[in-house]
């Protein structure tokens, strides 16, 4: 009887902790399709190939010769890729789940944004793992092996870190971010920060059940870096003067991606790369949780009214 109780109790407490918006978001009614195009060209003849260019020609564009996708096709490599990628992703299931919760999140904040087309294939250029093409999501599976994957040797772990199939929601999410939020029109430290900020807020609504390291693609031990270091982070910035300073030297110093950020200190090892993105998202955060405002209204606000309104106080 006592173990019946015991559970009922933790029925309810897991019932009274549900995120009543998570659940009517996870809710709405999507048909999301995937296509593996990845199998279909890993796995097909040279002599499928007018076939392939006829029901695909998206990806077959006239400028390159059917010599170069033959010799692809030959290439031994190709299988070898095949493999891999079938192995990491024997179960394609969960990763559609996952790529539908995102777009069921697109859907609930941007109902205007009709559903895409959802592509799998591979690429030769790391950097694109996920692109955003008309109505389309292109998403290269051989960018998420995981990240100690003998194909990535030779490339930093600053950036392989984040090669894990669980980052392809994360990585829609950044992707769909940066096409809604408008670029500054100043050109200070500050309003890169909070630029920044916006789409990691919007990633944060868009894939809440991803870690916040995941959302900056940083190591737990980074992210804990940040959190506990913010502070001080937020005291230099202001003892430097850099928060209206225009010095484009700056963002690779703190905004863009990079191994660690660079206070020109001894400290600059333990840091995250991009740590003025992480002050931004902490600015925004705080201008949400002290102002009645829409998404929508938040990606119209200005820099300075979202600083000066935001009330931050970075924490101890």
């Amino acid at each position: 009887m006592k173990k019946l109780v015991f559970l009922i109790v933790l029925f309810v407490i897991g019932c009274a902790e549900e995120n009543p918006l998570e659940k009517e978001i996870s809710a709405i009614p999507l048909d999301v399709n995937v296509v593996r195009f990845d199998q279909v060209f890993l796995g097909a003849k040279p002599s499928d190939l007018p076939k392939l260019k006829e029901t695909y020609p998206l990806f077959f564009p006239a400028s390159i010769p059917d010599s170069t996708w033959i010799y692809t096709m030959n290439d031994p490599l190709q299988k070898e890729l095949k493999t891999e990628i079938n192995t990491v992703f024997s179960d394609f299931a969960p990763v559609q789940r996952d790529i539908k919760s995102v777009l069921q999140h697109l859907e609930y904040y941007f109902p205007e944004y009709d559903t895409p087309k959802v592509f799998t294939v591979t690429t030769e250029d790391y950097r694109k793992k996920v692109i955003l093409y008309q109505d389309m999501i292109l998403i290269a599976l051989n960018t998420y092996l995981g990240k100690n994957h003998k194909f990535y040797d030779g490339i930093q772990k600053y950036i392989s870190q984040s090669f894990e199939k669980e980052m392809i929601p994360v990585d829609i999410a950044n992707e769909f971010a940066y096409t809604q939020v408008k670029p500054p029109r100043e050109r200070t430290f500050l309003s890169k920060m909070i630029y920044h900020g916006k789409v990691q807020y919007l990633k944060s609504l868009l894939v809440p059940k991803a870690s916040l390291a995941m959302q900056f693609g940083y190591t737990d031990e980074k992210i804990a870096w940040a959190e506990a270091n913010e502070k001080q982070i937020w005291t230099y910035f202001i003892e430097k003067e850099l928060l209206y300073s225009t010095d484009n030297k700056l963002d690779n110093r703190f905004l863009n991606v990079a191994p660690f950020s660079k206070f020109n200190l001894e400290l600059d090892s333990e840091s995250p790369g991009g740590i003025g993105r992480f002050i931004g998202y902490q600015i925004v955060k705080s201008y949400m949780e002290n102002n009645d405002v829409s998404l929508q209204n938040l990606l119209g606000k200005s820099s300075k009214e979202i600083f000066t309104n935001s009330k931050y106080k970075p924490k101890k």
